[in-house]
């Protein structure tokens, strides 16, 4: 079975996808894959078996993408394209089957996990992989410290509109691994992309140098993802990075503000957001508003509510890993 699956340039929405792939991998023994996607999110892609080729959707003037992309698959008799961009090219592909994701449901108040799995008409949602090879992991075990809790924070996010006040963070990972607290003590292991630095500085620098384990600047995104599967906790704005978190299956809390926990919190029963005390519609409402400026919309989070949130969250994890333990 010779399969197209087209997906996101953006990493969040690529990562979401990822748990529809996973699901029709299971059910479709021996099929052979080819991803096309944005260049960032290129390498979730990596290490799955069934992927043959994985084409880089580079945006180009009067969607001169879409012609490419065309132009590179279009000699091929496709058994199926899986379309979540629901874009024309799906229409102009020699194809036995076509899914597409229907767009105008994404307006509604569903995860984007659920939308996604309508498109295979899934009573059950899917949950988010990601495929890591041997490699990525031994090298996150040289990254990360062995042997101690990790509390691992994502700062920085793609627009400064979502981003929470660098010392608020600083201060809600002073409380969370202050003696007697549920971190008492943990390393702490900042992350953000190679070009985030600036944002995330000032976060890396509150945390005392024989605890502070900086992975600003990785550039390879498997290997960020098997450094978060080795964290206890992970606390982030809304980004790629906490959906990679939850994916990997750590205990993850998304901070909300000028976006819609209803599309995109952190998916996961090890999962859970905070938000801002405005409403995704007052932030947008506001007069102010204008999403070409970066200032943050975050001001309205507390280090409390987050602090609260967290340990609720950690203590409601570690309650379930006890009584699954019991139960065995």
């Amino acid at each position: 079975m010779n399969v197209l699956f087209i997906t996101s340039n953006r990493l969040g929405d690529a990562v979401l996808s990822t748990g529809l792939l996973d699901h029709f991998i299971g059910q479709n023994p021996g099929l052979r894959l080819t991803i096309a996607c944005g260049a960032v999110p290129a390498p979730l892609f990596r290490e799955i078996p069934e992927v043959d080729r994985i084409i880089i959707l580079e945006k180009r003037p009067l969607s001169g993408h879409w012609f490419a992309l065309w132009g590179q698959t279009v000699s091929t008799f496709w058994d199926l394209v899986i379309d979540l961009r629901a874009s024309a090219i799906s229409w102009m592909l020699p194809t036995r089957a076509r899914r597409i994701l229907d767009t105008a449901a994404s307006r509604g108040p569903t995860h984007r996990v659920e939308q996604l799995g309508s498109v295979l008409s899934l009573s059950d949602s899917p949950s988010p992989r990601i495929w890591l090879g041997e490699a990525q992991r031994t090298r996150a075990g040289e990254l990360m410290p062995g042997g101690h809790p990790v509390l691992a924070v994502g700062p920085t996010a793609n627009w400064g509109g979502k981003q929470w006040q660098s010392e608020r963070f600083a201060e809600v990972i002073s409380r969370l691994t202050a003696k007697g607290a549920p971190l008492s003590g943990a390393h702490v292991a900042v992350f953000g992309a190679p070009d985030e630095r600036d944002m995330a500085q000032p976060v890396t620098d509150s945390v005392p140098p024989e605890r502070r384990v900086d992975l600003v600047g990785n550039d390879d995104l498997l290997v960020t993802a098997a450094c978060l599967e080795q964290a206890d906790l992970y606390i982030g704005n809304d980004s790629g990075l906490m959906h990679i978190a939850a994916a990997m299956g750590v205990p993850t809390l998304g901070l909300f503000g000028p976006s819609r926990e209803v599309h995109y919190a952190p998916w996961g029963r090890n999962c859970d957001y905070v938000r801002t005390a405005k409403s995704y519609e007052e932030i947008v409402g506001d007069p102010d508003y204008d999403y070409r400026h970066h200032d943050t919309w975050m001001d309205t989070l507390s280090v409390d509510a987050v602090e609260q949130a967290a340990v609720a969250l950690w203590q409601r994890t570690r309650d379930s890993k006890a009584s699954a333990g019991a139960a065995r």
